[in-house]
């Protein structure tokens, strides 16, 4: 059943003034609306076909579409729920305190004007889908942020779909955030610097000048954005982007956030970065970016508390807009002139609307994931 009626349900961006706009606007979403109800009533389904629909511009546009193509992308059953334990988890759980403070902080993610009783219902069924998930899954660690990306799903597809699709995303996409200490996700982060680099040298050398580190995409990339952003209808569009992905996609936005783009354009950037600098290109930095990092801190406590220590995305910013000229903040993003890469750009024909940049993410995406095509659901 739907659980986000407070928040709406309709175009995920976009503010269209005209009958003319409106009227195009109608008709491509529609169009779109036939093509992913097609790719679903293909036998087999065709998930690249989804991939393609969930990363395009608009996403999967509406929480009733991505409650049938949500499971698809991650190849989940959606009419075989995970039992339910027997075990009264909230005795047993070592997590059962830490998650419901978490839960309890998480107000702001509700729909504003929900009932009281309603939200007080949801809370419960968040820490009931954590915890059953760390129960059924004793190799996977809670980490403080993990309730963001559940009640993500919680609120757009229910309870017992979402922890089918949350157990399944927890042992791939976020696995690496669940081990027992933090040496994969500062792996992880250490890709930032070296993406930022390859597009956009003189943020990358003031960032560095700055000493700002990566701390401050933390919370960016272990939540998946949903703790950091307000507006709800952004953070489903992004889970859209995200789940037709390569893991390390959530990295690459992280590299494109900087300049203050609408979310359509910051998704296709991200698209485009990832097609240019792949992982396998920029793995090396990537290492080296780890032996040099400074950061002594092994734990997700240890990251929060530098972070909440000197915030410096918010130092970023400030100093950044202060040092460049008002015609250097307006520079498109994928401005390193570096000759082969405008050679590979001329051979891909990238384009802002994400077309051959879609097909090779989606491409990327399959061969990332090969068991999810062995099984299809109908």
């Amino acid at each position: 059943m739907a659980l986000r009626s407070a928040q709406g349900d309709g175009p995920t961006s976009g503010h269209w003034d005209g009958g003319a706009e409106k009227a195009d606007f109608n008709a491509k979403r529609k169009k779109k609306v036939a093509e992913i109800h097609q790719a679903l009533n293909s036998d087999p389904t065709d998930v690249a076909a989804l991939r393609r629909m969930a990363i395009s511009e608009g996403g999967l546009l509406t929480d009733e579409i991505r409650r049938k193509v949500w499971p698809k992308l991650l190849n989940v059953n959606a009419n075989d729920p995970p039992p339910i334990s027997g075990k009264n988890l909230r005795q047993m759980s070592k997590d059962y305190q830490q998650v419901l403070l978490d839960v309890r902080r998480s107000l702001r993610r509700f729909p504003p004007g929900m009932p009281e009783e309603q939200r007080e219902g949801l809370q419960e069924e968040l820490i009931d889908i954590i915890l059953l998930i760390l129960e059924r899954n004793p190799q996977l660690h809670y980490y403080q942020g993990y309730h963001d990306i559940v009640v993500t799903f919680l609120l757009v597809v229910g309870e017992r779909l979402a922890t089918s699709l949350v157990e399944k995303l927890s042992t791939h996409h976020l696995r690496d955030f669940m081990d027992p200490t933090m040496d994969n996700t500062k792996h992880i982060l250490n890709y930032l610097m070296p993406i930022i680099d390859q597009v956009n040298p003189e943020l990358h050398d003031f960032m560095q000048s700055a000493e700002v580190g990566t701390i401050f995409a933390l919370s960016w990339l272990i939540t998946w954005f949903g703790h950091v952003l307000s507006d709800f209808r952004h953070v489903v569009r992004l889970y859209d982007f995200f789940l037709a992905c390569h893991p390390l996609m959530p990295i690459y936005f992280a590299a494109v956030i900087p300049q203050d783009l609408p979310y359509e354009t910051l998704i296709s950037r991200a698209g485009d970065l990832f097609v240019q600098f792949p992982p396998s290109e920029l793995a090396r930095e990537a290492a080296a970016q780890q032996q040099a990092e400074r950061t002594a801190a092994s734990t997700f406590k240890d990251f929060e508390l530098a972070s909440a220590q000197q915030r410096p995305d918010m130092v970023l910013r400030q100093r950044f807009r202060g040092l460049l000229r008002p015609e250097d903040r307006t520079k498109d993003v994928l401005t390193k002139p570096r000759t082969n890469r405008f050679v590979k750009l001329a051979v891909m024909g990238l384009t802002v609307a994400l077309g051959a940049a879609a097909l090779a993410v989606v491409k990327s995406a399959l061969e990332w994931a090969p068991k999810f095509q062995l099984q299809l659901f109908p």
